[in-house]
């Protein structure tokens, strides 16, 4: 037995964290850290890890609090006892679509890093720009309606690149970067992703895109697997697109996510001992990288039930519209990653529960919301299938699925006419009826969007409806029962409903595992394949609700088209305004 098997490691680079875990060939956990950038970094005035400029909607962070960071984990493991020459690869997760603009004395630096000295002291000048944009930036609404009609509508440009234009895609942000800062921009020798700016550090030189992560930027062609150079010409103001190629780096898109890049940087051998062997696999984005905690097969699901909402797919099919995203998958060719994002989530079900009177006597701030969801029959109706049912939609932000203001909107629907009216406080009971309602409107929602991907079971359970696999729920509210059954409910999953209980480290932990695939994969060998025959379902996943249940699952097939016609009705009242 050997006491000291080969460790790979993986990073997460969030807007609040660096997180880094370390896993062994078998994907137990060794080590875990993480630096907190308004906690631990020094020097830099942040806010939950970003600057902001509210005037011109701007969020952003500074390149060297992340260097600060690096360096900062790295002593982490250090002090927690690692022996770094133990590690035999590296790969990484960024949050999506930010951007990193190195000057050519970056570039240089990055090759001759002194091992005596810190990241931060060498490569502070190593930027023509020495902030990234964060996710949350919104200062693109004109480069994003010019991306929408650049190719005819957002349709198209969803069907190319696999979402339409977002102020936070890494296209519209670069397309205003050059406008606002000319000389900024033609200084930039290389345009970096946050995870591409992760996989350079270890690297010592600039690294390429991810395979997956590329496709956040509305710039790259997902079918035809290159950059797409009417988008390219938008971006640079020019035809000749030449010169923003060289900036991304354009001819080095690896088509394998687990490519080898190199060899570790000799500044990370020198000064923390990493053995000069260790390979870099290419980093990806943090929601390509949640898929890879666990051998997700395709039609699994995973909801993140947080602040906000997310649902992620694995699928073979590519069926892009304006309302969700498609990239590819981050490690499996013939696979793309679906996503949905949603900012409401647990901040709307939180605001319906902080609404209800609260007994003295209750066990949780819960208890009242969970006894109401689970005594009100399924959309409120009586046992008459083609009885009214209450359908509702509550947006305590602005939602971007559907693009409405913030709000909240009560219909009553009549599935049999598949007509609307709007509910008076006679017809709904506020805010008892409400409860039930947004659990069910959120998963409605989800619904109503993947029913294109998913399909019937083969085998023994071939004569069931088309709908998931597996839901597996994350993030605060996946410890809340009531709302696990009623996603079993409306979204099927003819194996079950199952928390993925992989502690706040599901980037990392994926970005680990796909070290694991890149260094030690036989020939043509699976991520799925190779991390399946070693994950311990057991200590990752327990399953919490039934999924798939006959005439339930039915009767919400009518409320999904309902969900449609309310949805459309609101859309129809904001264009009014």
């Amino acid at each position: 037995m050997n006491d000291n098997p080969p460790l790979y490691l993986g990073f997460d680079l969030s807007t609040q964290q660096l997180k880094g875990i370390a896993v062994t060939s078998s994907l137990k956990a060794e080590h875990e850290v993480k630096f907190d950038f308004d906690a631990d970094s020094k020097g830099f005035n942040v806010k939950k890890g970003v600057l902001t400029n509210p005037s011109e909607n701007e969020v952003f962070a500074p390149l060297t609090m992340w260097l600060q960071a690096i360096d900062g984990v790295l002593q982490r493991f250090k002090d927690a006892g690692m022996d770094f020459s133990r590690v035999r690869g590296i790969s990484g997760a960024g949050m999506q679509h930010g951007s990193v603009y190195w000057n050519k004395k970056g570039e240089q630096a990055l090759g001759s890093l002194d091992p005596s000295k810190s990241l931060e002291g060498q490569l502070a000048d190593a930027f023509a720009h020495p902030y990234s944009p964060n996710w949350q930036d919104a200062s693109t609404q004109a480069q994003c309606d010019s991306f929408d009609a650049h190719l005819g509508d957002p349709t198209r440009l969803a069907f190319l690149t696999g979402s339409k234009a977002h102020h936070r895609f890494t296209g519209p942000q670069i397309l205003r970067f050059r406008t606002k800062y000319p000389a900024k921009y033609q200084e930039t020798s290389r345009i970096s992703l946050v995870s591409s700016f992760l996989a350079s550090i270890f690297l010592g030189k600039i690294a390429p895109f991810d395979i997956s992560d590329v496709c956040g930027m509305n710039l790259w062609d997902i079918k035809a697997g290159t950059w797409n150079e009417r988008l390219l010409s938008l971006t640079a103001g020019s035809t000749d697109t030449s010169d923003i190629k060289d900036k991304l780096g354009a001819a080095d898109v690896p088509e394998d996510g687990g490519a080898f890049l190199g060899n570790i940087s000799p500044y990370f051998v020198q000064r923390y001992g990493f053995s000069p062997t260790c390979a870099i696999a290419p980093s990806t984005g943090d929601n390509p990288s949640t898929i890879l905690a666990l051998p997700l097969r395709p039609l699994d699901a995973i909801v993140s039930l947080g602040t906000s909402t997310t649902f992620l797919m694995s699928t073979p099919y590519y069926k892009p519209n304006p309302a969700v995203h498609f990239m590819n998958h981050p490690t499996t060719p013939g696979l793309y990653m679906f996503m949905l994002c949603y900012k409401n989530g647990g901040l709307a079900r939180e605001n319906v529960r902080d609404s209800l009177p609260q007994s003295p006597d209750a066990a949780g701030p819960w208890e009242q919301f969970e006894k109401l969801a689970s005594s009100t029959s399924p959309l409120g109706q009586s046992s008459d299938l083609s009885s009214p049912m209450k359908i509702g939609l509550f947006f305590p932000r602005p939602e971007i699925v559907p693009n409405v203001r913030a709000g909240i909107w009560r219909f009553i629907y009549k599935p049999n006419t598949n007509s609307l009216m709007a509910a008076d406080e006679m017809m709904w009971k506020q805010p008892e009826d409400d409860v039930r309602a947004i659990v069910e409107s959120q998963f409605l929602s989800l619904r109503l969007r993947s029913r294109d991907l998913v399909e019937s079971p083969t085998g023994p359970n071939a004569h069931l409806p088309p709908q998931p696999r597996r839901i597996y729920l994350v993030g605060g509210g996946s410890r809340n029962a009531t709302i696990a059954r009623i996603a079993g409910q409306i979204l099927g999953g003819w194996e079950g409903v199952y928390r993925l209980d992989v502690g706040e480290n599901a980037c990392a932990l994926g970005a680990a595992y796909k070290a694991v695939w890149s260094v030690e994969r036989k020939e043509k060998q699976s991520f799925e394949e190779l991390i399946g025959a070693r994950w311990k379902e057991d200590e990752f996943v327990e399953r919490i609700a039934d999924g798939y249940q006959e005439g339930l699952f039915e009767k919400y097939g009518p409320a999904v088209e309902g969900l449609d016609l309310i949805e459309k009705e609101v859309l129809k009242g904001e264009k009014s305004i």
